[in-house]
């Protein structure tokens, strides 16, 4: 399991910090969980995460390879508002079977289970995580979310992740074009998979470049694709790629 940070941000301007900076509507934190990436100002990644309200404060969860730039972004941003930015000392409990009291639903998908943040040792329940986000095509941070990913090319707005109505948020006029005024001609699509690849491989399509392979699990992967070149049988490496429209 991917280890992962849990932040604490409190003060009085927290709220607001937020609501102008993620891809998601805060409100949301009334109900659960709230999955939200931050952006460069051109719209592309920099972050995934969970937010979480605890008390008069919100709990982050973002994974550990990530977690120290994220800090120095968000203190960036953070200028003089009212805002801190401190470890949590909890840890990330997940899994997909009996979800403890405290737990809450993982607002992606279903079957992804639940995640709750206690003092206990970071744990889940030997769930087959990769499997899931192959099934479902779910991106994970610095697998299939990288630098250069755009978050409806990678399916933000099916995982919930993404706001539309919520108003302006770093990124958020690159992201409404994307939405309302072009087609999506790449993304993240299932795959089936004759064989095996390392993780970013490059997809070849009649010798022409048309992707990456990404996670594999079952026969079948998470690809990125050129939709224009994903036709008949692909090559990865030694592995024969197909994309099913």
């Amino acid at each position: 399991m991917p280890n992962r940070r849990i932040l604490r941000l409190s003060g009085s301007d927290t709220d607001s910090f937020l609501q102008g900076l993620v891809t998601n509507d805060i409100a949301g934190l009334e109900n659960g969980l709230v999955y939200a990436a931050l952006l460069t100002p051109q719209g592309k990644y920099l972050a995934d995460f969970f937010l979480k309200r605890d008390g008069d404060t919100v709990l982050l969860d973002v994974a550990d390879t990530i977690a120290d730039d994220f800090v120095k972004r968000l203190t960036m941003y953070k200028l003089r508002a009212d805002v801190s930015i401190k470890d949590s000392g909890l840890n990330l409990q997940r899994g997909t079977g009996a979800p403890p009291a405290e737990a809450l639903p993982d607002p992606r998908h279903p079957d992804m289970g639940w995640r709750a943040y206690t003092d206990q040792a970071e744990s889940d329940d030997g769930t087959d995580w990769d499997a899931i986000r192959v099934r479902h095509c779910i991106p994970e941070t610095a697998i299939e979310l990288t630098a250069d990913s755009y978050i409806l090319e990678s399916r933000f707005e099916d995982l919930k992740g993404v706001d539309f109505k919520k108003g302006c948020y770093v990124g958020q006029e690159v992201t409404a074009r994307m939405k309302h005024k072009t087609e999506l001609r790449k993304g993240l699509s299932v795959v089936r998979v004759d064989g095996s690849a390392p993780v970013g491989t490059e997809i070849t399509s009649g010798g022409k470049p048309a992707g990456k392979l990404f996670t594999q699990s079952n026969g079948r992967g998470i690809a990125y694709l050129r939709f224009d070149r994903a036709n008949g049988e692909m090559q990865a490496a030694d592995a024969t790629v197909t994309f099913d429209r």
